[in-house]
């Protein structure tokens, strides 16, 4: 497929689309294999004994500081699950986020700093998954009937709060952010947020390059965090109409409130999973008398199952959801911009640099993605511009890369797909 823009001719790599292929294929097998995993762990923890004997072994943990809560027991019997998985997992994380994606040319990240990215990233889930952990048990010791209502509010506040947080104390622990020196691609993107009535605190470059040749770009954050922010990858390649409208897009998830959409599904389908966990324990303790009481730090193996069922089922939903805001967020910034050209220009661009998929079957689209696919969102485009009339006319000077380090169009690698991108 072949996009003309003026004196430039992008088009699909047809030999980076095969490598797309096979990049995607192995890394869904990857993933089934690692839930393959994990479900023969917690089917192994929960019948074979080994989560009883665990359970006795952390039974001298007895402290409570309410009765029927016992946050050591839970939070020990947590770590070991959960280091345990990490331990087990580890090789496969590692052929598949630094093997894998350098032999396919996706990463520039060395073994020192994954490995580095790779602890803080544990450190930091597992603080936020025991705080969960022990919230959970502390209602289920002290509020055993609505201890579902009350963790599904907090995890919505805590939505709330990590939404805008994440830029500033987050992101900044993985890469380097930069504000994006003053100059006519700055006021554009400020003066885009303008027209959008969207109030941002700046411009700021991503420094992915140390890890990734990957393109991204995003409107980060809530309220006094929200910026734009643009991945130095992406300044270097995509001419400053492209970034504008691919801008356009993630302004348009601000003008729709796509956040809170989010946030607030999240949290419906929060309060229903946790329902349903709330059920399912209710009926082991008090039916089955599998065991002692609700706050048992052995069921957590059961919560576990009851979460990654209830995961699995809602995902296609949630994904479809999702893919529903960025058609209309693709639509806003065709409306926005009028560029249709440049459109289908930053697509094609992040197709071919990042690796994506144009076209994955409809299934794999269905279960897995968040994002249309790449064709989708090139015929929108088309449609667009076939709706209203639109013929692009692109000027030389705005078909320069917006910091020219390479000619324009020139295709490179990446670590992710434009589903994950943007």
């Amino acid at each position: 497929m072949e996009i003309d823009a003026g004196q430039q001719h992008i088009e699909i790599d047809a030999e980076r689309q095969q490598k797309a292929k096979e990049y995607a294929r192995k890394r869904r097998r990857l993933s089934i294999v690692e839930m393959a995993i994990a479900a023969i762990g917690i089917f192994f923890v929960l019948f074979s004994g080994f989560g009883i004997w665990l359970r006795d072994l952390v039974q001298p943990l007895n402290w409570q500081p309410l009765p029927g809560w016992f946050p050591w027991q839970v939070l020990v019997y947590f770590l070991i699950l959960m280091l345990g998985y990490q331990v087990i997992t580890t090789p496969l994380g590692f052929y598949s986020g630094f093997v894998l994606s350098h032999r396919y040319g996706l990463s520039t990240q060395t073994l020192a700093g994954w490995l580095a990215d790779l602890f803080k990233g544990l450190v930091l889930s597992l603080i936020l998954e025991a705080f969960v952990i022990e919230l959970i048990y502390l209602l289920l010791a002290t509020q055993p009937q609505t201890w579902w209502l009350w963790v599904a509010l907090v995890l919505l506040f805590f939505s709330v709060v990590m939404a805008n947080l994440a830029p500033v104390l987050i992101l900044p622990l993985f890469y380097k952010f930069t504000p994006l020196p003053e100059g006519e691609l700055t006021q554009r993107l400020i003066a885009l947020a303008q027209r959008a009535n969207t109030r941002v605190r700046g411009v700021f470059t991503m420094h992915l390059s140390s890890k990734t040749t990957a393109a991204n770009a995003a409107v980060m954050g809530l309220g006094n965090t929200r910026r734009i922010v643009l991945g130095d990858t992406m300044l270097d390649r995509y001419t400053p109409d492209e970034i504008e409208v691919v801008l356009a897009h993630e302004l348009g998830h601000h003008v729709h409130r796509d956040i809170w959409k989010l946030i607030i599904s999240q949290s419906l389908l929060t309060f229903a999973g946790l329902y349903l966990i709330n059920v399912g324990l209710h009926w082991a303790v008090e039916t089955q008398h599998y065991y002692a009481s609700l706050a048992d730090a052995g069921t957590l193996p059961f919560v576990f199952l009851l979460t990654a069922i209830f995961g699995l089922i809602v995902m296609p939903i949630g994904n479809g959801y999702s893919r529903l805001l960025e058609d209309q967020a693709d639509e806003y910034a065709l409306q926005a911009t009028r560029k249709v050209e440049a459109f289908k220009r930053a697509m094609t661009r992040l197709a071919n640099q990042n690796l994506a998929e144009v076209e994955p079957s409809a299934l794999v689209e269905f279960l897995f993605h968040s994002h249309p696919s790449v064709r989708k969102r090139l015929k929108h485009a088309d449609e667009f511009a076939a709706r209203y009339d639109l013929k692009a006319s692109i000027s030389e000077e705005s078909s320069a890369p917006a910091s020219s380090t390479e000619p324009a169009g020139m295709p490179s690698n990446g670590s992710s797909t434009p589903d994950t991108a943007h």
